[in-house]
């Protein structure tokens, strides 16, 4: 973008569409992502965790799980002690990946001294600042696509059995949200890269926020619903008030959206994520799993809420990056 007006000049307005020069970007930051020795450690690091997760899924499967109609959705969700499941993992490895892809982004450029050089091209800190965006979302899909698909072969392999149309759609839906929340918190990194000049403070700022939605906004979040509707006369509506407020507000975590939307895609019986009480179960066919569509109506406001965030994040992220001032 245009450099800010001096004073007692009008600087000309700029040329051509700001998005020139995009696709080189995207190009560029991707190859640079997919041959880096950060991205093979953390690959490693994946597929190990993958393969691990889904060998001993496998196991507690063959052994405790029979007539299941979602047998492929337990290769997700099925722990076997000391091992977890593998979406227990997701939780930690993407927002990890994301991080790893954007904490440098902007301030690599600069100190390396190559911003000003880019930005001399027909390139303006508009494309510059969505490629790198788009490339390090490019590669966090290709990464979970391809561990994605690790897991559909693995199954394929040992259980012998093809998956079912629905559970491939849910499956698929679960890498969605997958991208979703690694966009978050890419866009999370790409703001402390344009804020600070060193990407190790970058990083580990990043880290910090993470850490601090992981472990403690949970607390947090009770004891803010606790010192704002405090009950008063122990009366029922205090207490549902109260602990539905508990629940908004540990939403406002990236962690406890992403892990509230998982439930419904593989778990198909979930028919509710927020407080249910015993009179609205009248009537309803418990055991019953709930079709795709419903299940996506359930985790709808999670998803609206992930792209939201990525949005904002990034949108900052731009303010910030328009502002700075670039010295040759």
């Amino acid at each position: 973008m245009s450099q800010p007006r001096e004073e007692g000049r009008r600087l000309p307005a700029r040329e051509g569409s700001p998005w020139t020069g995009l696709w080189a970007v995207v190009a560029k930051e991707m190859a640079d992502h997919l041959t880096s020795a950060r991205m093979r450690i953390l690959e490693i690091l994946i597929v190990l965790t993958a393969v691990g997760t889904v060998y001993m899924a496998i196991q507690e499967i063959r052994t405790t799980i029979a007539q299941d109609p979602f047998l492929f959705l337990r290769l997700f969700t099925t722990s076997k002690d000391p091992v977890p499941a593998f979406v227990g993992f997701l939780g930690f490895l993407i927002p990890l990946i994301a991080i790893a892809l954007g904490f440098d982004s902007i301030n690599g450029e600069f100190n390396r001294r190559t911003i000003s050089r880019v930005l001399a091209q027909p390139i303006y800190r508009d494309a510059l600042l969505m490629g790198k965006f788009l490339a390090g979302l490019f590669t966090l899909t290709i990464v979970l696509t391809a561990i994605w698909l690790l897991i559909i072969g693995l199954g394929l392999i040992t259980l012998g059995v093809p998956p079912s149309p629905e559970e491939l759609a849910r499956a698929l839906c679960l890498l969605l949200l997958s991208i979703f929340y690694g966009g978050i918190w890419l866009a999370v990194a790409m703001v402390f890269s344009v804020v600070f000049r060193q990407p190790a403070t970058a990083a580990l700022a990043a880290i910090a926020i993470w850490l601090f939605f992981l472990v403690f906004w949970d607390i947090l979040s009770s004891l803010l619903a606790s010192a704002l509707l405090p009950i008063r006369y122990g009366a029922m509506e205090e207490i549902l008030a109260q602990t539905k407020l508990a629940m908004n507000l540990a939403r406002i975590s990236p962690n406890t959206l992403f892990s509230e939307a998982i439930i419904p895609i593989l778990q198909p019986n979930v028919r509710s994520l927020g407080l249910v009480l015993t009179w609205q179960l009248q009537g309803a066919i418990l055991g019953t799993p709930l079709p795709l569509g419903e299940s996506l109506v359930l985790i709808w406001p999670h998803l609206t809420g992930l792209i939201a965030g990525t949005i904002l994040l990034f949108a900052l992220s731009y303010i910030l990056f328009q502002r700075r001032e670039i010295r040759v």
